[in-house]
């Protein structure tokens, strides 16, 4: 029995043998597999669920069922877990549908969505409890930051670092940990963006794919929200809506700098590290997983990243690194 015969009978017994049809609801950058379910007739007082099938041992269900209950009991608006099998990676969700925040987003709307956003966001970081969460810590932040000479470098533009080059990117390693575990910290959805983000018939953001949620930095979220790798803004608008965070933030008693400007190299610190990250993993993704859609993202991503560098003095070795790999011509699909 293949998987999705195995989740169909798993279904309708969760169901209570109803009826209902399949749909392709989402794929994401891992081995998940997401259905709609269409139901005749209400179930529980929905029409529609869905199904998440996470096939072991390469995904777990868990963290997704505990993070799930961390976030509705802080009144976010989160799938609730109607049914589970953890151990065959079966998991019946509420439906918060398919309208993404990236289908809305332009000029006009992104201030009303993003202040949503920003305010849900809030919300889930005073909800913090340092326990609960695996921390973001020095080995986390680095084993991210690795994924860009190991994949980005070496498998996708098949280029071999020298000893000088090695030291820039550990230089730039250090600093950025150094200057982001000193950062205040809180709950950390960790893919808190356009993508993620539901809009929805309740004034804030239905949220998703948060099973990979830490304790780690206060700006990470935000950088994910404000320098999304699917879509970009003006830095005065960047400037604009990180101001609309950190004042009632601040006022709420988080742990932000004091000074703005303070707070903001923070964000672009954390967005630092987050690009070199995010460009590993787009690599990976196409030459491990065949997933050739997110090459065409790289260019923003590596354009906020240039722009970081050059700002400040400290992350300029990483600038160099950058030059030394301009024009380097990315090798075909890498066979692992």
């Amino acid at each position: 029995m293949d998987r999705k015969q195995q989740l169909e009978t798993w279904l309708k017994n969760s169901l209570g043998g109803q009826t209902f049809t399949l749909t392709t609801a989402s794929a994401d950058a891992s081995f998940r597999r997401y259905f709609r379910v269409h139901l005749p007739s209400e179930y529980l007082g929905h029409k529609t669920l869905v199904a998440m099938d996470a096939p072991p041992p390469q995904e777990d269900c868990t963290p997704f069922v505990k993070v799930a209950k961390l976030l509705l009991d802080a009144g976010l608006n989160v799938p609730e877990v109607i049914a589970q099998d953890l151990s065959n990676g079966f998991l019946l969700l509420s439906d918060l549908g398919d309208d993404t925040y990236l289908h809305h987003l332009n000029n006009e709307t992104a201030q009303m969505l993003y202040l949503d956003a920003t305010n849900a966001l809030i919300k889930m970081q005073l909800a913090s409890k340092v326990h609960d969460l695996p921390p973001y810590d020095e080995a986390l932040l680095t084993r991210e930051m690795q994924l860009f000479p190991d994949w980005y470098v070496a498998k996708h533009l098949d280029f071999t670092m020298n000893s000088e080059q090695q030291g820039w990117l550990q230089q730039t390693f250090n600093a950025l940990n150094k200057n982001i575990l000193s950062q205040g910290q809180v709950t950390v959805h960790r893919d808190y963006h356009s993508r993620n983000l539901m809009v929805t018939h309740e004034n804030t953001p239905g949220i998703l794919d948060f099973q990979d949620a830490v304790h780690g930095a206060i700006t990470y979220d935000l950088v994910s929200l404000l320098k999304d790798a699917y879509i970009q803004w003006d830095e005065e608008q960047v400037i604009d809506l990180a101001v609309r965070y950190w004042e009632p933030a601040k006022k709420a008693g988080l742990p932000v700098p004091q000074d703005f400007s303070e707070f903001y190299r923070d964000f672009e610190w954390m967005g630092a590290q987050r690009h070199i990250k995010v460009l590993g993993i787009f690599a990976r993704l196409y030459h491990r997983d065949g997933k050739e859609g997110y090459l065409k993202d790289m260019p923003l991503v590596m354009h906020y990243l240039r722009k970081v560098c050059e700002r400040y003095v400290e992350l300029r070795p990483m600038l160099r690194l950058l030059d030394a790999l301009e024009g380097k011509v990315p090798r075909p699909k890498y066979v692992v």
